[in-house]
């Protein structure tokens, strides 16, 4: 049975991903659809990250991890989305082991970033709101670059854990992936071994990597309202829970479906269902992550119309 199991394991060359629907109408009307979302979402971030980097007003700790957000959601949504596409117009449909690997590692790496980024976000403005005078020495410049350092050390270990204890397991054939990329849970399906090793494991994940963060945000926000609603002016408490509205409405997106699909048990599997949560929480989120910064940041609007301002006195 070992020597088989080897033997099955040793001959996966590729894998085939179902993704959505096989009607050559909707898959060309979901081809539409995506193309139109990804070239946005990839406006949008980038976008954002051109006007921090050219306004020295948006040189400031809260932009800078702004624009490693954006180019975050950028990468994210570019390590799936392009393969998804080519799948709705190629018949074939086949991933290579070796991509198949690639592409999970190099999700889970955004993916973990974007957990802790949050995080890192909400102490940001835990910072900037209950102790605004020590701002500028508690989120230094040295200090912003070991928390993005910190950052993509836990991603990338992170990351590595899960892809090397999915990917060392014997795979049976079809070798079919229900899914529209190579995703953890999707992949493990098709595993012909005990994988309830691989349950706990990307339980005890989960927990480390989603609540952890997540209830380091929950804490800086508890901190954040407190602060808030001992400021007499109600001017003021508007204007400092606006501040913080688009980081909970990200969060609130983010978060809730990838603790769905990471920290659920392997016997509520459902195939469709989680390629509707994956789309929420590395298309959608990247898509609106831009649309919430720029629409409810005055910043941020009064950055791109200063470009254009400069733009239109140049000419």
């Amino acid at each position: 049975m070992q020597t088989l199991r080897k033997e099955n394991y040793s001959s996966v060359s590729e894998f085939i991903l179902l993704g959505f629907s096989s009607e050559p109408q909707v898959r060309v009307a979901l081809f539409m659809f995506f193309l139109l979302l990804y070239m946005t979402t990839l406006l949008g971030n980038g976008l954002i990250v051109t006007l921090i980097y050219l306004d020295s007003c948006l040189h400031t700790p809260m932009y800078f991890f702004l624009s490693i957000l954006s180019l975050v959601d950028m990468s994210y949504v570019t390590t799936t989305v392009p393969q998804m596409l080519v799948n709705m117009v190629c018949p074939m449909r086949t991933i290579s082991w070796g991509a198949c690997v690639a592409q999970m590692f190099i999700f889970l790496v955004l993916g973990i970033a974007e957990c802790v980024l949050y995080a890192i976000m909400a102490y940001d403005r835990y910072v900037a709101i209950c102790f605004p005078l020590h701002y500028s020495l508690l989120m230094s410049r040295l200090v912003c670059i070991k928390m993005v350092t910190i950052c993509w050390s836990i991603s990338i270990t992170g990351a590595l854990i899960y892809t090397v204890f999915t990917m060392r397991l014997p795979y049976c054939g079809p070798y079919k992936i229900n899914h529209f990329f190579c995703e953890v849970p999707a992949v493990l399906k098709l595993a012909c071994a005990d994988t309830s090793f691989n349950d706990q494991l990307d339980f005890i994940l989960g927990f480390i990597l989603l609540l952890v963060p997540l209830s380091l945000i929950l804490a800086s926000y508890a901190c954040i309202f407190a602060s808030i609603l001992r400021i007499r002016s109600s001017k003021g408490r508007l204007k400092s829970f606006s501040t913080c509205a688009s980081h909970i409405t990200v969060v609130t997106m983010f978060y809730g479906p990838a603790m769905i699909m990471y920290m659920r048990p392997g016997s509520w599997y459902d195939p469709e269902r989680d390629k509707k949560l994956a789309l929420f929480y590395n298309v959608v989120s990247a898509f609106l992550n831009p649309v919430i910064y720029s629409l409810r940041n005055k910043d941020v609007k009064g950055a791109f119309l200063k470009v254009l301002g400069d733009r239109g006195t140049a000419q």
